[in-house]
């Protein structure tokens, strides 16, 4: 082999090179070598869905923003937080009245922008901290998940509550009891045992949970069948027929709206401040299909007028 043709394989093999081909060279009178072919790429691996996606499991909640939600607060217009009492810190939603100097009755509600019907919410949270001076005492440890909530464009400036049907979050005090996933009704009524229940608060079978310990509040709604409250994993209440309460004047403007229909069947979610600091480290939901049954429907019973 002469210089010409040592120096013409050369180019030739640097060409390759270049080009990602891998070459062989021997010696003069040798077989050429095959060239070898490139090597297959794998193929992309799919990504993974968490174990909680795999269970129909969705996050409401990102973990690093609140994108998705809109704030509500007595006084101020929808998605104004005049004291900044919403953050979203170590990957959890907080609500913090550091920067409040009284309560002044200026009750929040973060609502997430799109409404539901049949489905399963969990929510995990824990109260810490002290609360805001001016806090009513019952709202001590206090919080709540809302259900079938008014549409928040629909609230007055100087609401306090959204028409809704509360899953009540209480905290214990050190000692004694005080259950949570409780039922409270703000301009709604429940069924219970086939009558109407206007009674505001009703107390669940829960245990009380003291300190800053994470609770797993988990409800699974049927529409307007039945709505059913776990602690923990553990049923604690249901309930049936979530309605509007006509003696309620908010309650009465949404029935204006829904052209005089006060049966509930769906509507938006929110998560309660009301003066205590309280925090949520996951919001999930699982959509139910329309044929996920709690009890056979039935004609609604009449609503009396709520006792004072």
């Amino acid at each position: 082999m002469n210089v010409s043709t040592n120096s013409s394989i050369a180019r030739f093999a640097a060409v390759l090179l270049l080009s990602g081909t891998s070459i062989a060279v021997g010696q003069a009178g040798d077989p050429p070598a095959p060239i070898a072919k490139p090597a297959k790429r794998k193929a992309a691996t799919p990504e993974v869905p968490t174990p909680s996606e795999k269970n129909g499991w969705r996050p409401l909640f990102n973990g690093r923003n609140l994108d998705g939600w809109i704030y509500k607060e007595t006084g101020s217009e929808l998605g104004v937080d005049p004291s900044s009492t919403v953050k979203v810190e170590n990957g959890v939603i907080r609500m913090d009245y550091t920067g409040w100097e009284s309560f002044n009755g200026r009750f929040g509600h973060l609502f997430h922008e799109v409404p539901f019907d049949r489905y399963r919410v969990r929510v995990v949270y824990r109260f810490l901290g002290e609360q805001v001076k001016g806090g009513p005492g019952w709202a001590y440890r206090n919080s709540g998940i809302m259900l079938h909530c008014q549409d928040p464009k629909s609230m007055r400036t100087d609401q306090d509550f959204p028409v809704s049907v509360e899953v009540q979050l209480l905290g214990g005090s050190g000692s004694g009891k005080r259950s949570t996933a409780n039922l409270c009704t703000p301009g709604t009524n429940v069924e219970m045992k086939q009558e109407v229940v206007t009674r505001h608060c009703t107390n669940s079978r829960s245990e009380t949970f003291h300190g800053d310990q994470w609770v797993t509040a988990e409800v699974e709604v049927l529409g307007n069948e039945s709505i059913t409250h776990f602690v923990n994993g553990v049923e604690v209440m249901k309930y049936q027929r979530p309605q509007l309460d006509p003696s309620d004047p908010d309650a009465q403007i949404q029935m204006r709206i829904r052209n005089g229909d006060v049966m509930l069947d769906r509507g938006w979610i929110s998560l309660q401040g009301e003066s205590h600091p309280v925090e949520f480290k996951s919001v999930e939901i699982k959509p139910l299909p329309a044929d996920a049954r709690g009890g056979a429907a039935r004609p609604a019973a009449p609503a009396p007028r709520k006792a004072d």
